[in-house]
């Protein structure tokens, strides 16, 4: 019998990525598993702001993405969830894929930002790529989801 014992949530503090992270709450609860959150930081190309405003760099960044990981996991915590959580910077995608093997993923669940037509030619989708790449089964939460089931 394939057992889940580890899953991977990946997270970018959005609403879907949020609905996710309760998807993957369930499913650990559910299954005894552990519970990886990952959010990953994407690099941002340099550029002089001649107005001199202050723009985040990547380690401002990491260090509010771990601030709210860690509110994330304590609340996984308190519902009695073995959960852990890693802020890398990088390419999402190929982070996640990275994490797979060496965090040794039975499963991936992550929310799908449903974009479409010139921004998804342009950005990619990182759901999209996961799905094609990774080795293990991906449930992906989508965007336009009205309502978690189970919720009042």
């Amino acid at each position: 019998m394939f057992k889940i014992k580890t899953i991977l949530c990946p997270v970018d503090f959005s609403d879907v990525s949020k609905k996710a992270v309760r998807y993957a709450q369930e499913f650990a609860l559910g299954m005894g598993a552990s519970l990886m959150l990952l959010n990953v930081v994407e690099p941002r190309p340099m550029a002089v702001d001649i107005s001199l405003n202050y723009v985040p760099l990547e380690e401002d960044l990491e260090k509010a993405a771990t601030e709210d990981l860690e509110l994330l996991l304590g609340e996984l915590r308190a519902a009695g969830i073995k959960a852990d959580g890693l802020v890398r910077i990088g390419n999402p995608a190929d982070i996640i894929l990275e994490r797979l093997n060496e965090l040794d993923v039975n499963l991936i669940i992550m929310g799908s930002h449903g974009k479409k037509g010139l921004s998804r030619l342009l950005m990619g989708s990182v759901a999209e790529t996961i799905v094609r790449r990774a080795g293990c089964p991906v449930l992906i939460v989508k965007d336009d989801e009205k309502e978690f089931i189970g919720e009042a």
